[in-house]
């Protein structure tokens, strides 16, 4: 029952994509420093490598490039943890970016906000390729990044236990929040891979076949401090981002800590009975917002 053994990943080899910056560091740093070797992913080498280097702690971060909206960047970084390692204990799907937003929508004393037909003309001028752009790396890239670890997974889950090999589908808090927050294409497509989550964690589960004891589960942020939040936050502050009916109760963003601790329960040991669920760490976002939970 000690923490240093519900927590302990030594020898569990994980991978974190877009885990060289951000809220895919925190997690990579957290899960690293309980003892896993973290393969980091993302499409800049120099970030990754630079991030890599300036971990110290008990575990390793290694810099692996991959592209998780590009089959054979996946495939390629796939061989590479077959070839030196032979299986994957721990899959984070964290990789993401932010969409143009529904910029209509930002000022709410416009008049045209508040008439039918100016207000669907301006969402429809939104351009299809931003949300082509957006569902592909925040929604569906986590359906092809699991699918093609899933072998090496299964091989961690042999290693180490059944159900001991997991995924974390990274997704937001914005994907239960039914009020846009000026954001329909981010939203909807964070909802769509909180989705595919669920299907995964079903689909694995009812084939009882013992080498797909993995688990799937989903952790959903509210509001943390990362590239995509950093500017926005500066230039808004806390209220201006998060845009809710009502304000964030803990008035503050998430910490490191915070978002380390939950994911590294998530995938340790201590998380082994949780499976097709979705965390929320929001700040009680969601207790005074309307969402769907």
């Amino acid at each position: 029952m000690q923490a240093s053994a519900l927590f302990d990943l030594t020898e569990r080899v994980a991978l974190v994509t877009g885990g060289g910056t951000g809220i895919g560091l925190m997690i990579a740093q957290g899960l690293a420093a309980n003892g896993a070797k973290v393969y980091i992913t993302g499409r800049r080498e120099h970030v990754l490598t630079k991030s890599a280097l300036t971990f110290k702690g008990k575990g390793q971060l290694v810099p692996l490039t991959m592209d998780v909206t590009d089959k054979a960047s996946i495939l390629s970084a796939k061989e590479t943890v077959s070839s030196n390692d032979g299986y994957l204990d721990i899959l984070v799907n964290n990789a993401g970016q932010d969409d143009p937003g529904s910029v209509r929508m930002s000022d709410e004393s416009d008049v045209q906000n508040k008439e039918p037909e100016a207000f669907g003309s301006g969402l429809f001028n939104e351009k299809q390729e931003d949300w082509s752009s957006i569902f592909s790396i925040d929604g569906y890239s986590c359906f092809f990044v699991t699918s093609a670890f899933l072998g090496l997974l299964a091989k961690g889950a042999e290693r180490h236990g059944a159900y001991s090999a997991n995924v974390i589908n990274m997704t937001s808090v914005c994907a239960s929040i039914k009020v846009a927050m000026n954001h329909f294409g981010y939203n909807s497509a964070k909802a769509a891979a909180t989705h595919i989550t669920k299907m995964f964690a079903t689909e694995l589960a009812r084939r009882k076949i013992p080498v797909w004891c993995v688990r799937v589960n989903t952790l959903a942020p509210g509001l943390f401090e990362s590239e995509m939040t950093a500017e926005k936050l500066a230039q808004n502050g806390i209220e201006g981002v998060t845009l809710g009916v009502q304000p964030l109760p803990h008035a503050r963003v998430g910490r490191a800590n915070e978002m380390a601790g939950t994911a590294l329960w998530m995938a340790s040991p201590a998380g082994g009975y949780l499976n097709g669920q979705e965390i929320m760490i929001d700040g009680g976002y969601t207790t005074v917002n309307p969402s769907r939970s």
